[in-house]
């Protein structure tokens, strides 16, 4: 998809495949241009240059790697999601371990001391993500994030909906669960819904399970362990969201 959609090559002197795996190699183990340059014999001007060549043509597939979310149709068939008609996808946070300067180390780091970025995503019901916010610093709260998200171009259309955990609220765009009642209830355990309320927070937490089964190591810090060091005055919660036509 590099070479044949989005028209990377390689050069003279490097393959196309030394420069995907120089890229692959520093996303994932996080290493300097000279780490990366001891490891593959090159300079770090000849790591950085192609680096980003090659990220600026990832950025250019994303028509083609992003996957479009279709609507839960009248007609579903599947159990999971068939009481959520309409429905887009699955929305929450989770935190990812990053390295940055020590000078903004105390933006990142949460009360466990942990140094993580808070990531929003959205999953479609196939598992498939259809929108990702990165970057945010891990001791932002999760509606600081979403509200920044639904600040830029959105990926529902009017009469959609995601599900979304309680830190929102029932509103155009979202469906949050009940308040106070149980959620994580089993169809085949002993703890079955007594309500009609227990009901339906029993199938949205099956439904959100998709989004769920993304498990990172921060993935267990919660709410009440984010820093208190923010200035800003946030709401609790997030009351109202305008959709929009794309």
């Amino acid at each position: 998809m590099l070479r044949d959609i989005g028209g990377l090559s390689g050069t003279r002197n490097m393959s196309l495949q030394e420069i995907v795996a120089m890229f692959l190699y520093t996303l994932a183990h996080h290493q300097k241009n000279r780490s990366i340059g001891n490891l593959f014999l090159r300079s770090g001007e000849t790591v950085s240059r192609q680096f980003n060549l090659c990220l600026k043509v990832v950025l250019k597939l994303h028509e083609h790697l992003l996957y479009k979310p279709i609507a839960i149709s009248d007609d579903c068939e599947d159990e999971r999601w068939k009481p959520f008609k309409s429905c887009v996808g699955v929305l929450d946070g989770t935190y990812i371990n990053v390295r940055v300067p020590s000078q903004e180390r105390g933006k990142y780091r949460t009360r466990k001391g942990i140094i993580p970025m808070n990531v929003l995503g959205v999953c479609a019901p196939n598992m498939e993500f259809i929108y990702v916010l990165p970057g945010w610093e891990g001791s932002a709260h999760n509606v600081r994030v979403l509200r920044n998200a639904l600040s830029r171009p959105k990926v529902s259309g009017i009469g959609n909906y995601y599900l979304v955990d309680a830190g929102c609220t029932n509103c155009d765009g979202f469906l949050a669960p009940y308040r106070g009642q149980r959620y994580h209830l089993k169809e085949w355990e002993d703890k079955q819904p007594e309500s009609a309320e227990e009901y339906i927070n029993m199938k949205h937490a099956r439904a959100r399970n998709v989004v769920e089964r993304r498990v990172m190591p921060t993935d267990d810090i919660e709410e009440e362990d984010l820093s208190e060091d923010d200035s800003d005055d946030e709401p609790e919660f997030i009351t109202s969201v305008v959709t929009s036509n794309h």
